[in-house]
């Protein structure tokens, strides 16, 4: 960037917060919002669906629109962002990559469970080969022991990661626990440390904060805490307090307050607040996209949302695992019915 920061945010409510409206992103609100975080200063953007590229899906939602039309809207609108994608392995394929990158996306983020990393070499390999920075996203990241995180850290390194982020998909770490993990990850790694939190347990501005005293220099945010479960870091709060503590992002304060009242509060269907089913999925270590599917899962077969995030959280079920819910619900319906 031409102008010096000590944190460089990634702004996610145009792919994690597609979780929270349902996919039903527009063009013109994905230019509307990209054109006023690009004034914002914002460096980066990511733009897809929830799940990532070819997340459009029976399983995990169908996009109002596609995400390549919303990927293409958004390098055309951005002139100093770069305009970031989201890959799940198994979800996402090759061909994906090599269509975003096609239209001018700036940055590939590779994401798999915490404990398999191994099934990225090919994706973070092809997106070095068409000269994209490349991110390694190791999700789930409460689920395993700080030594172990970084043995999966140091392979998505090997494979040409610039960048390695602890993600707390779940908003199930405290503190300490995020101290630990991003300390272990600088002290281990050559190549940057990102941290992306959810805020299910209230936690997220606290944990990014701790990431940021431990040496991430990438963070994620998301305007309007719009993202899935109850949110991500809060981008203009985040913001705010960065600059009160003296740390540059370059990112205009006003100017993200501006388009979270504006822009992106308009949009939202409901405001982003821990409610009962998203303090669960922080409390039962659960996956912050089943937020939904759960609650759509509970309605049909009459049994509480909680009961079925718990018993997810339970067998470690993780993303990619969305059928499991209905399967759940089936099961707490019959147990309920024997009962």
């Amino acid at each position: 960037m031409a102008d010096e920061r000590d944190v460089l945010i990634t702004e996610v409510a145009l792919r994690d917060g597609s979780h929270a409206i349902r996919h039903q992103y527009t063009v013109e609100q994905v230019t509307n919002i990209v054109t006023a975080l690009d004034e914002a200063n914002v460096p980066y953007i990511e733009v897809a669906h929830g799940d990532g590229l070819g997340g459009s899906s029976i399983q995990y939602g169908f996009s109002l629109t596609d995400e390549l039309k919303l990927i293409e809207a958004a390098v055309s609108t951005a002139k100093q962002a770069k305009i970031s994608v989201l890959l799940l392995p198994g979800i996402g394929t090759m061909p994906d990559l090599k269509e975003a990158a096609n239209l001018g996306a700036k940055m590939a983020r590779v994401a798999t469970h915490v404990t398999e990393a191994d099934v990225a070499q090919q994706h973070i390999a092809l997106s070095k080969e068409l000269g994209l920075e490349t991110v390694g996203f190791l999700m789930m990241s409460h689920m395993a022991p700080a030594e172990e995180l970084v043995e999966q850290a140091k392979l998505m390194e090997s494979y040409g990661a610039d960048t390695v982020y602890v993600v707390d998909s779940a908003g199930a770490m405290l503190p300490h626990e995020v101290r630990e993990k991003i300390r272990a990850m600088k002290d281990s790694l050559s190549v940057n440390v990102g941290f992306h939190a959810h805020n299910n347990l209230s936690l997220a501005m606290a944990n990014t904060l701790v990431a940021i005293e431990e040496g991430a220099t990438r963070i994620d945010g998301s305007i309007r805490c719009l993202g899935a479960g109850a949110g991500n870091t809060q981008t203009e709060v985040l913001v705010a307090v960065l600059d009160k503590l003296n740390i540059k992002t370059g990112i205009d304060v006003f100017k993200t307050m501006d388009v979270a009242e504006e822009l992106v509060a308009p949009i939202l269907e409901k405001p982003q607040e821990i409610t009962k089913d998203s303090l669960v999925l922080g409390y039962a270590g659960v996956y912050s996209s089943f937020l939904l599917h759960a609650q759509k899962a509970a309605q049909k077969f009459g049994v509480d949302s909680r009961s079925i995030l718990v018993e997810l959280g339970k067998r470690k079920v993780v993303g990619g695992q969305e059928d499991m819910i209905v399967d759940v619900a089936a099961e707490l319906s019959k147990s309920n019915v024997e009962v």
